[in-house]
């Protein structure tokens, strides 16, 4: 089946005891609805719904899946309940709160806490780019606090953009839409259509899956402040890898934010993700400290090796060093 673009539940759609206000986020894996409890309290609800795998029409309910891929979005649905199972278990400010997870209309729906405020994405538009480096720092250094819960789960991101960036009214940054469950659907059938975002996406993302890790999620904050410098995503992996075009940022930038910044980001967009740094709180602490640690390139790295590394390390506060930072 063709990836095609999945109409929204109805409005008024009851889905257990949560009406459907209308959809505020869509792609080709999921779709995002406004909706409220039986109180009258706002919630977000991501509904399961690969495009590449399931068809709904206008005004209906249940999704259409023709019988060859049955089973692959029976496997996918299974991943996507247990990320929701997996991020239920995660209570940080940092990270998007999950309070329910149900099966319903042949798919699943992951309950999470609405958010007021804007993305990342909306601010980085409304300023052209034009975004200060404190405001570049606040924002990454409270982020990654909410990462490394999320690594310390067993979990990785997969899609960190500054559209999956959410910035609170009260200005504390917040991770939204995991795509764990969409990168293990990818693996398994590499025959759907991608669904990364090009220019956000590490390298290991598109091939050499085995070697994915805290890493590739990191190439991912990179990539994002990269977008607040310039206004726009770096020059994809996938092209990278053929005829890499990226300038260094310390090159392109230099003048308009500290050289310190600048290395950093350039560290975290390297190719190799050997040289990148290989946990949150290591590029935490380069970004508090201002400078980049030696050049230490580790041995028999793969998959999920040295996820752990950081668990017993301090948090890293916003304007704040850890003890072992003093």
């Amino acid at each position: 089946m063709a990836a095609q673009s999945n109409s929204a539940l109805p409005e008024n759609t009851i889905l257990e005891n949560y009406r459907i206000a209308r959809p505020i986020a869509s792609g080709g894996f999921s779709i995002v609805y406004l909706a409220y409890d039986e109180y009258g309290s706002p919630v977000a609800i991501k509904e399961y719904l690969p495009a590449g795998l399931s068809l709904r029409g206008q005004g209906q309910i249940l999704p259409t899946i023709t019988p060859e891929h049955v089973n692959l979005f029976r496997y996918g649905m299974k991943c996507f309940f247990e990320e929701g199972r997996a991020l239920a278990r995660i209570s940080h400010p940092n990270v998007v709160r999950v309070i329910n997870f149900f099966r319903a209309n042949e798919t699943v729906y992951m309950v999470m806490q609405y958010e007021r405020g804007r993305t990342l994405q909306e601010h980085i538009v409304q300023r052209k780019g034009e975004i200060k480096e404190n405001f570049i720092r606040h924002v990454f250094v409270q982020l990654m606090n909410g990462l490394r819960e999320v690594h310390t789960n067993k979990l990785l991101h997969f899609d960190l953009k500054p559209a999956n960036i959410y910035i609170r009214n009260d200005g504390i940054p917040v991770l939204l839409d995991f795509g764990a469950a969409r990168q293990t659907l990818i693996t398994d059938a590499p025959k759907l259509n991608p669904m990364y975002t090009p220019g956000f996406a590490a390298p290991e993302q598109y091939k050499n899956r085995d070697t994915l890790g805290p890493w590739t999620d990191i190439y991912s904050i990179g990539a994002s402040m990269f977008a607040c410098l310039s206004g726009m995503a770096p020059q994809a992996a996938d092209q990278r890898l053929e005829k890499d075009r990226m300038q260094p940022v310390v090159k392109t930038f230099k003048g308009k934010y500290s050289k310190d910044l600048l290395e950093i980001i350039d560290w975290c967009l390297e190719m190799d993700y050997l040289k990148r740094p290989q946990s949150v709180f290591s590029l935490q602490k380069a970004i508090v400290e201002n400078r980049i640690p030696e050049p230490q390139r580790p041995s028999m790295l793969g998959g999920f090796k040295r996820m752990f590394d950081d668990l017993a390390r301090p948090v890293v506060r916003d304007g704040e060093k850890p003890d072992s930072m003093k």
